[in-house]
């Protein structure tokens, strides 16, 4: 089977409650709502392209616990291929505790669980040697980072597309160049931008594409998106809808926009494309509730 796309990062089960506030050190608050759902930067964006009926798969790992059937079934369901999947015997899949204001606001914490346990050798070349694009997002230890930079070494042929996420920029540009200088596109947000370059996120995605980068999409949040392949630049203003959850915003963007480079869109409409994909995202609550279908799409 031949793939659009192949995500390759962490598999999480978000808890997500929604409080009336994000209590501080010796606060209080109190939960308004409780919603359980399938996550993970990259998973929620091979979701997001799989409802916009381009053909997807994924490299990842879970364990053989509840969260870990739930995992791959919610996949299954949505259409998602599960061949590059390891399932463990031993230990516990990944979950993320998530909290969420009135606002949208949100505090995250993630127990990577078997995530952090993936290798280099438990990836078959074959299952992504073919795809489009590899779309990368952050894992929270090592051993997986090390088998991503092998990954992209190894496959010459493959465009990659590259999520770094506040766990990556944290490690800062020098750790993940390796990563920068094979990324077709990148989609780091403008604090992840600050984070590695120091500067602004128009002179930051100008640095990224000096280092190879052939398309930086930088994710500002209520500001809508910028977006420069080195030559065109241009800042895109977001869909106007009432906020419920940003849950997973950014991922949907990359849906979005991966979905316009793959059907040979423009730079401009490919940005447009990411914020309507988000738009719909955090007009519900959990990072895959509000992803679109292709149709709504067509009525954009």
């Amino acid at each position: 089977m031949t793939f659009d796309v192949v995500g390759f990062g962490a598999l999480n089960l978000d808890k997500l409650f929604k409080v009336n506030m994000i209590a501080k050190e010796e606060e209080e608050g109190a939960v308004l709502d409780f919603n359980e759902s399938a996550g993970g930067s990259a998973a929620n964006t091979v979701v997001g392209l799989s409802r916009l009926e381009l053909e997807t798969g994924f490299i990842g790992k879970v364990a053989s616990d509840r969260e870990g059937k739930f995992l791959l079934e919610e996949f299954r369901r949505e259409g998602v291929d599960i061949n590059g999947i390891t399932v463990m015997e031993r230990g516990r899949s990944g979950t993320v505790i998530g909290f969420v204001d009135p606002e949208g606001n949100r505090a995250l914490y993630v127990d990577p669980g078997v995530n952090d346990q993936i290798e280099f050798s438990d990836i078959d070349l074959d299952y992504v040697s073919g795809a489009r694009f590899l779309h990368l997002s952050s894992f929270v230890g090592e051993k997986p980072f090390k088998a991503q930079k092998q990954l992209a070494e190894q496959l010459s042929s493959v465009q990659i597309s590259f999520d770094p996420g506040a766990i990556y920029a944290r490690k800062g540009l020098d750790a993940i160049k390796p990563l920068i200088k094979r990324s077709y596109v990148m989609f780091p947000n403008g604090i992840e931008v600050k984070q590695l370059t120091g500067q602004d996120y128009r002179e930051g995605a100008r640095t990224l594409t000096e280092l190879g980068v052939d398309v930086v999409a930088v994710k500002l949040g209520n500001r809508g998106c910028y977006v420069t392949d080195g030559r065109e630049s241009y800042l895109i203003e977001p869909y106007d809808v009432e906020v419920v959850d940003t849950t997973g915003a950014g991922d949907a963007f990359c849906a979005g926009f991966l979905y316009g480079l793959i059907k040979g869109k423009d730079l401009y409409e490919c940005g447009k494309l990411g914020n309507f994909v988000a738009s719909r995202c955090i007009s519900k609550m959990g990072a895959r509730t509000g992803l679109p279908r292709l149709a709504e799409l067509k009525n954009l």
